[in-house]
């Protein structure tokens, strides 16, 4: 099958295999029975436990949407790893190729600080961390085959053995015609030096058919290619390699998608009181994603990711709550009953 940008090989299991982190977050506790106001980190006493991660995020997205999700990952072998394995199954999400860590490398964890609906932080815990340790012999080539695009999440290049399991999975993708999606998905611990990050970040782009991040993402990805680029210089040179699609980030200031036959879509953040300022790019690709693999317009799989991203970033966790594809429609003509037709797009 041939969307309007990707061939896709229809008869394959997986719509996408996703390879990276599979994180537990805690979040101040905002529920019936507990509601944990903002308030430093420090004077939280109840936090309530959510899988988490943003491939992890994304895989259970695209579930939500009817999407069929594979995963690369280690984690930890203990009770917290049986927690997201166990969300995983219970999600539809396949857990056939997770390993456990061998060695005591625990799962990464976060605890998120909510100070305000436009302030929040977050404080990671990865020493250690379990889903680094994913190796090159745990990535089969059979697996990748059955995907009908593979998503490279770029945390996972962050320390070895992730980094070489991750470029080996992009080899093979590329082998056996599996789509390849480049979520940059910049974080900085375990990064050594910038030049570690435009390195590694830039051989996965090179390959990528999709490529999404924010502007400093793609500035970062960019560093020792040609520094100081503009949006549509980085678009254009991303297409000279094997991109056909490239959505930029600019926060509350929206978003450009841009493709290969040099058309230029943009989009603005939908209006909604803010919870926390993360999880919304995650719901983001979900939704994204799904539209691009339905074969929609570009500009409605913007107006689609939008709307999801904004529906994550009021809800108090990144996994329980995303929404399915009903849920996302309804937001969207909610949205322009009150704020206007073209309350988003640009």
């Amino acid at each position: 099958m041939s969307t309007r940008y990707l061939d896709i090989d229809e008869s394959r299991n997986f719509d996408i295999i996703f390879l990276g982190r599979i994180a537990v977050d805690f979040n101040p506790a905002y529920s019936e029975h507990v509601k944990e106001e903002f308030k430093p980190l420090k004077k939280v006493h109840y936090f309530e436990k959510f899988v988490g991660g943003s491939p992890a995020n994304t895989a259970c997205g695209i579930t939500r949407h009817g999407m069929k999700a594979g995963f690369f990952a280690t984690v930890s072998e203990d009770q917290l790893g049986d927690f997201v394995v166990d969300y995983f199954n219970e999600h539809g999400i396949d857990t056939s190729r997770i390993t456990r860590a061998k060695h005591g490398e625990k799962i990464g964890l976060t605890f998120t600080e909510l100070l305000s609906s436009s302030e929040s932080s977050i404080l990671m815990y990865r020493n250690m961390a379990a889903d680094l340790q994913l190796s090159v012999d745990d990535i089969d080539e059979d697996y990748i085959r059955q995907g009908k695009a593979l998503l490279i999440s770029g945390t996972a290049l962050a320390e070895s053995p992730s980094r070489e399991a991750a470029l080996k999975a992009v080899m093979l993708a590329k082998k056996n015609n599996t789509r390849i999606i480049f979520d940059i998905d910049y974080r900085a611990y375990n990064w050594k030096s910038y030049d570690e990050i435009s390195i590694y970040y830039s051989a996965v782009a090179r390959e990528a058919d999709i490529i999404l991040g924010s502007r400093e993402e793609f500035d970062l990805t960019e560093k020792l290619i040609l520094p100081g680029m503009t949006d549509i210089q980085s678009a254009n040179y991303w297409f000279g390699c094997n991109a056909k699609i490239v959505v930029i980030k600019h926060g509350m200031k929206g978003s450009t998608a841009y493709t290969s036959d040099g058309q230029q879509f943009s989009i603005k953040p939908f209006p909604v009181k803010a919870r926390k300022g993360f999880g919304g790019g995650d719901g983001y690709s979900s939704a994204f994603l799904f539209g691009v693999f339905q074969g929609w317009d570009i500009i409605d799989c913007l107006e689609f990711g939008s709307a999801e991203a904004s529906m994550m970033v009021h809800s108090n966790n990144c996994s329980d709550d995303l929404p399915t594809t009903e849920e996302v429609r309804a937001f969207i003509e909610k949205e322009k009953k009150e704020f206007g037709e073209m309350v988003a797009k640009c």
